[in-house]
């Protein structure tokens, strides 16, 4: 924990102290503190700490505020700390962001061991989950690499961009399937289709025109009118 730092928002100072220094006890060195929301803003930009525990009720604000604003651009744990006691106030703490609401008054020893365990949890969600890798695609000619963003066609390299390899995995883990433009576009873009976009059939052009040998009479890449289109591959 020598390495974290902390950002602490309030307005008495007794607080900051108090809280500074059981932190210090616990082994986070980088203790920093601020009165006002303007500040703590500030200091926030400048310090990018790791957490922010965070008064309610600032002189020139509202901690909620605040959470919301850090909450646009960061997600490193706010935990509130406040005299409001009410449900519906720490409902409203969670709901805008924050990750845990302490009461006043409060155990100095509680306080400092729900920031550690904030601290722990921050460091277990940066790390990479492992995955299973994505499986090589055969059919036909047709060899694609998810792993390697690579297609081959009889062996050899065919230089496909991003979306038109997103295109072709498709294609590949759906052989002899018609697949429509809306599927088509939710999948590879993941966004809602929009009926007028013509925005699969341009890529799907310049997807034939790599794996074709006569693009505008395709092989493979076939479409099916009202429907489409379909990846052709005959049947060994």
């Amino acid at each position: 924990m020598s390495g974290k730092k902390v950002l602490i928002i309030d307005d008495e100072e007794d607080i900051l102290k108090l809280i500074q220094t059981v932190l210090k006890k616990e082994g986070i060195e980088h203790v920093w503190t601020s009165t006002t929301a303007k500040d703590g803003l500030a200091q926030f930009q400048e310090k990018k700490p790791d957490l922010v525990l965070l008064d309610i009720m600032l002189p020139d604000g509202e901690g909620y505020e605040v959470c919301k604003q850090i909450r646009g651009f960061s997600k490193v744990p706010i935990l509130f700390i406040s005299a409001k006691t009410e449900e519906i106030d720490k409902i409203l703490g969670f709901a805008i962001g924050g990750d845990d609401y302490i009461t006043k008054p409060f155990s100095p020893k509680e306080l400092a061991y729900r920031v550690k365990a904030q601290l722990r949890r921050a460091d277990y969600a940066v790390v990479e989950p492992v995955v299973e890798e994505d499986p090589v695609l055969k059919a036909g000619p047709f060899e694609l690499d998810p792993q390697k963003a690579e297609l081959l066609k009889n062996g050899s390299p065919i230089d496909l961009k991003p979306k038109e390899l997103g295109l072709m995995k498709v294609f590949l883990a759906n052989a002899n399937k018609v697949i429509s433009k809306e599927k088509l576009y939710d999948t590879v873009w993941g966004e809602d289709f929009i009926g007028i976009d013509n925005t699969v059939m341009v890529h799907i052009r310049r997807l034939r025109e790599k794996i074709e040998d006569q693009p505008s009479s395709p092989e493979y890449l076939i479409t099916v009118k009202g429907l489409g289109y379909k990846l052709v591959i005959e049947e060994q």
